[in-house]
């Protein structure tokens, strides 16, 4: 091997390695994003304002979640993070559903995988259908990188008061919900 080809061998490990570094770092800890009051109406305003479908197909309009807690999941069934947080979302829908909190799981993916995933997981949120447009909503509700998972949560009022990408757990979840519920 050449020396000018080694030495591009070796800076593609290099950022290759640091790529998944930050990938490892992400999943394990998380991101929260920041945004300005502006953008956190604007975000939550492009979700309320949103359709997407659920697994039969038919068309939701995410408003009909207004007034409530709303955990919104970005997720896809290929994303190992994403799998990896499923039974703590399931976990927590079933312990704080009857306090009017909703987790909605947003699938960046192909309905019939969804639909099979849903099934296999035994999951009891409502999971909706985005496919890649969903990435589209995911940006305007603080999530630029397009990565996943992605979670925000939407206050009773309608603003985001949090976003956060990686692998979300039930702690940090009632952590941010708990002084909303009192």
């Amino acid at each position: 091997m050449s020396k000018p080809s080694k030495f591009s061998f070796y800076v593609i490990v290099a950022i290759l390695s640091l790529a998944a570094g930050v990938a490892y770092k992400s999943r394990e800890m998380g991101i929260t994003t920041q945004m300005s009051s502006t953008d956190r109406k604007a975000g939550a305003d492009k979700f309320f304002s949103a359709t997407l479908s659920d697994l039969n197909g038919a068309p939701q309009a995410m408003s009909k979640w207004r007034g409530k807690i709303v955990i919104v999941n970005f997720w896809a069934t290929w994303c190992l993070p994403c799998r990896d947080e499923i039974p703590e979302l399931i976990d927590t829908y079933t312990t704080y559903q009857q306090k009017d909190v909703v987790i909605l799981g947003v699938a960046i993916d192909d309905a019939e995988k969804v639909a099979s995933f849903h099934k296999e997981f035994n999951i009891n949120y409502p999971v909706l259908v985005g496919e890649f447009d969903a990435f589209t909503l995911a940006e305007a509700m603080g999530n630029p990188q397009g990565a996943l998972p992605f979670t925000v949560t939407i206050d009773r009022s309608g603003m985001i008061v949090d976003t956060h990408l990686g692998r979300i757990k039930k702690k940090q979840i009632e952590e941010i919900i708990n002084p909303m519920l009192q």
